[in-house]
């Protein structure tokens, strides 16, 4: 009885470890905007982005460059763990700190903050067979517009 105990409990340990790094191998790698499928307000669409996610430690690394409709291009990046916890973002116009949390196996909440206020949230859902992300976003961006958007990219 005892050795069906551990069997159990060490496979149940092994599934728990294999879905976290199923979960984040979804995310890990290069992310390119599809803007044909993609959803913004009036004036709002860059004319691309990539995303780029690399492990780091217990969380990832993002870098984002982005080319905006107008203006010049836009480099940043950070490196947070799936805590919740505030992180300095070097770079963004439209935030200074940023803080993920795992909701679920694919589903990831992001919080942008400029000088200690909520500017946006994020919600990222890797698709089932990890091709794409669909990034959801509410808040204002630095121009202080309102944003509404759903962006998806294809994994490169």
């Amino acid at each position: 009885m005892r050795r069906m105990r551990l069997v159990s409990s060490v496979a149940v340990a092994f599934a728990v470890v294999a879905l976290a790094g199923t979960a984040f191998a979804q995310s890990a790698g290069t992310w390119t905007l599809n803007l044909e499928k993609s959803k913004y307000s009036e004036g709002q669409a860059p004319k691309s982005m990539t995303l780029v996610y690399e492990p780091a430690g217990e969380g990832v690394k993002v870098t984002v460059d982005q080319m905006p409709a107008d203006g010049p291009a836009i480099h940043y990046a950070y490196s947070a763990d799936y805590d919740g916890k505030d992180v300095a973002v070097i770079g963004s116009p439209n935030g200074d700190m940023a803080a993920r949390t795992r909701v679920d196996a694919t589903t990831t909440k992001l919080v942008n903050k400029k000088e200690g206020q909520i500017v946006s949230t994020m919600t990222l859902v890797d698709s089932a067979d990890g091709k794409t992300l669909t990034v959801t976003t509410t808040g204002k961006n630095a121009r202080g517009q309102n944003i509404d958007s759903v962006a998806v990219y294809d994994k490169q």
